[in-house]
């Protein structure tokens, strides 16, 4: 995995180890992951356009283009892969909710 992935392969295992992806699922079926980040911080990742609310995401990834993806995203496939994700169910109002939340954060 490091030598595909680099060096958020290791850190992302660690997130996977430690449960810290969680996949939210509304009523109507729409589903995101969130990450409890190993600085303490909760990072909203869409795996169905390979997309993180993370900093290293923005600038590593899009900015850069030096990496193919962050830890969060890489611990969100790699806890579907192995089974490891927690699970959430949670209201559309909660869904909504959340993504308002992250819009706010970035704007």
């Amino acid at each position: 995995l490091k030598f595909i992935f680099g060096p958020c392969a290791v850190p992302a295992l660690d997130l996977v180890d430690q449960r810290s992806v969680t996949r939210l699922r509304s009523p109507s079926g729409m589903t995101l992951y969130q990450v409890l980040g190993s600085s303490g911080k909760l990072y909203t990742c869409y795996s169905s356009c390979h997309f993180c609310t993370c900093p290293a995401f923005g600038f590593s990834v899009l900015q850069k283009s030096e990496s193919l993806l962050c830890k969060h995203i890489l611990a969100v496939y790699l806890s579907q892969a192995m089974g490891a994700c927690q699970e959430l169910a949670v209201s559309e109002e909660q869904l909504t909710n959340i993504l308002l939340a992250e819009d706010e954060e970035e704007g």
